[in-house]
């Protein structure tokens, strides 16, 4: 935008008016610090006489839906036949509410602007998809840390959806309480997942850095581990118990 802005001898207060910004809002679309708006490329294409090459960009402009760590791993979740996690502090993005997703995601630090906001919280809704909408159906399995229950942004209606989730038939949610942790459970969460190629890969989250990987040591030890939290964990109705009577508390 810049370039063609230069070369056609208009200056940056001149593109500013004609767009109806200001000038250093301008400025920081053409260092690529703001993502262009359509209408700024339509009137930079108008003035600049830039014959729709510079409004041809709006369409490669579209906002990503998932943080840049986890673009890969959404993509193989898409192509899974079945999913398998354990979550020791929150709840799984499967299964979180309107209202706990947008409590995590807005206050997140540093703070992301509304729009993203907006974004992340549609796409996190978009992806439970999965639980219901694939034909044939995915095969999940949920193992969920007493602490992620005890949260306090969890409430009833979190609670609810855990048991309506648990009610689906391709659904496995499971409950492990304190007084059965083993030390392979305080070291994180994790997922494995299987597509079609009955390829398995491993997605590790972190507070700074995830990881996604098919290596099959990797994916052979996360597996062990997750087997063995399985087997602590109570079992399907028996966790649909428990919450139930976190719900009556």
């Amino acid at each position: 935008m810049k370039r063609w802005r230069t070369k056609a001898n208009v200056s940056r207060e001149e593109l500013a008016e004609a767009a109806n910004y200001s000038p250093d809002t301008i400025k920081s679309m053409e260092q690529g610090v703001r993502m262009p708006t359509p209408r700024a490329l339509d009137v930079a294409d108008e003035l600049c006489r830039a014959e729709g090459l510079l409004s041809a960009a709006k369409d490669y402009l579209q906002r990503e839906k998932y943080p840049a760590r986890a673009q890969d791993f959404m993509l193989r979740e898409r192509e899974a036949i079945s999913r398998w996690s354990y979550e020791v502090a929150l709840v799984p993005g499967l299964l979180q509410t309107e209202g706990y997703a947008r409590t995590l995601i807005e206050s997140r630090y540093p703070p992301l602007d509304e729009a993203t906001v907006k974004e992340r919280i549609a796409a996190r809704l978009e992806r439970q998809s999965i639980l219901t909408e694939r034909k044939p159906p995915v095969a999940l399995s949920f193992v969920l840390y007493e602490a992620v229950l005890r949260s306090p942004q969890v409430n009833a209606e979190q609670l609810h959806r855990f048991l309506d989730a648990g009610r689906l038939r391709n659904v496995l949610l499971q409950v492990l309480p304190f007084e059965r942790a083993i030390s392979a459970a305080l070291l994180g969460p994790m997922v494995v997942l299987e597509t079609h190629d009955h390829e398995r890969f491993v997605f590790t989250e972190g507070p700074f850095a995830s990881e996604l990987t098919a290596d099959p040591e990797i994916v052979s030890r996360v597996t062990e581990r997750l087997s063995m939290i399985r087997a602590q964990a109570l079992s399907p109705a028996e966790s649909a118990r428990f919450i139930e009577r976190m719900v009556d508390e």
